[in-house]
């Protein structure tokens, strides 16, 4: 945020370590908002995932200047096998059918760019060493599909549900850029607030 000095480690890591540029939050993690993450998350309440790709709509329209130059929009993925829903991949559908012109490089359904095949460790409830172990192997997990070649040189927007301690998005972002990616943004429907 403009004249706030950011409380994530990651924000203090130079460029070639740090993996996204920016990234941005649509929320807040609490409340109402928390409490819908996890009906979608963990009870499949499938509605949410409209709203919340219809939120992700409202972002991306409402801030050009953020999208300019964004060759792909992919949502950091759940494994095919996740219960009770894949989420993300769920959400990421709703956009596609909410972005009704195309404005947007979202994948259609079905066809999403990053995709998990193989099931890791969940990193929620766990250690600072544990998280970042747990997306160490999650980035580890993930494919980009396709023509690999559209992802050199190119700008991606990673989108989550919550932004905890960064490690996720971090490691995606630097598994994205190690595959030829120039830029990596973030945004998430929410951030779970900084303690200081």
């Amino acid at each position: 945020m403009p004249g706030e000095q950011c409380g994530n480690r990651l924000c203090g890591l130079p460029d070639p370590q740090r993996g996204f540029s920016r990234v941005d939050a649509i929320a807040v993690y609490s409340g109402a908002l928390k409490n819908k993450i996890h009906k979608l998350k963990y009870e499949g309440k499938h509605g949410w995932a409209m709203i919340f790709g219809r939120l992700l709509v409202g972002w991306m329209e409402s801030h050009p200047e953020q999208m300019e130059g964004v060759d792909h929009v992919v949502g950091n993925p759940a494994h095919h096998g996740r219960q009770p829903i894949q989420h993300i991949e769920a959400i990421m559908n709703a956009a596609y059918a909410e972005d009704v012109t195309r404005a947007f490089p979202l994948s259609p359904p079905g066809a999403h760019r990053l995709v998990k095949h193989t099931e890791t460790a969940r990193s929620a409830n766990r250690t600072l060493g544990e998280k970042r172990a747990a997306a160490i192997a999650h980035a580890a997990a993930l494919t980009w599909t396709g023509d690999t070649s559209d992802i050199r040189g190119s700008t991606i927007l990673l989108v989550d549900d919550v932004f905890t301690s960064g490690s996720q998005l971090q490691h995606v972002a630097l598994r994205l850029r190690s595959s030829g990616a120039a830029d990596v943004r973030g945004l998430v429907l929410s951030r779970v607030p900084w303690s200081g």
